[in-house]
């Protein structure tokens, strides 16, 4: 039985082509099926190829979440006033996280990789431009960027642990029926969210916690 041959690209390979493929492999197949042979095969190359522009599988998540990152970051308006700017960031890497999980996941395990660099100085800037005080700016950041990361990786989470054909209206109806359904005396509070789980909107939520920290942001600037 004669060999099978194998075709190969004659195109130049770029290390921007390698991210591109590496991106697409982690949005259909989630990290674990990132391999140097995967990403050979979707190239129509040899490993060797490959590493001759990456030097392991850490620095291709790297490069993909920067090339991520940017993206999310580029799209920022630059002449908007600090607190719009840092809500439009906000709501950027939100959807930006939404769409590829794995590049929250990644923020979270480097946090001083290249692309957690662009986060910090973009929302630095901004409360720099706010007026906040110096020795309040550490805390002021710290907590823009962890509710950021933390905030859009749960969501990111919690989307990807339902079945596909889910419908996300009817899966918080039932929750919130349970919810409402809670002994009063033992969970008021909850029984009380009840209405709002079912009709919130997961991006609204989101900048409405932006905006919460934004104002107490403003109490000590």
């Amino acid at each position: 039985m004669a060999n099978k041959r194998i075709e190969r690209r004659t195109d130049a390979l770029s290390k921007e082509r390698i991210v591109e493929a590496a991106i697409e492999i982690l949005d259909t197949e989630g990290e674990s099926a990132l391999t140097f042979r995967a990403l050979a095969a979707r190239l129509a190359t040899g490993a060797g190829a490959i590493y001759w522009h990456v030097a392991d599988k850490n620095e291709l998540l790297a490069a993909a979440t920067i090339d991520i990152i940017a993206r999310a970051m580029t799209g920022v308006a630059s002449d908007a006033e600090p607190r719009e700017t840092i809500r439009a960031i906000a709501l950027g890497l939100f959807d930006a996280i939404d769409a590829h999980p794995w590049a929250g996941a990644q923020l979270s395990r480097e946090p001083f990789e290249p692309a957690m660099l662009l986060v910090s100085e973009g929302i630095g800037g901004q409360l720099q431009a706010l007026g906040v005080p110096e020795q309040q700016r550490f805390n002021a950041w710290s907590t823009l960027v962890s509710y950021i990361l933390g905030a859009a990786g749960q969501n990111a989470a919690n989307a990807r642990r339902l079945p596909r054909d889910t419908d996300r209206s009817a899966f918080l109806g039932s929750v919130a029926a349970q919810w409402a359904r809670l002994d009063p005396e033992q969970y008021p509070f909850v029984r009380q969210l009840a209405t709002q789980l079912r009709e919130h909107d997961d991006r609204e939520q989101f900048l409405a916690g932006i905006d919460l920290i934004l104002a107490g942001i403003a109490t000590v600037r």
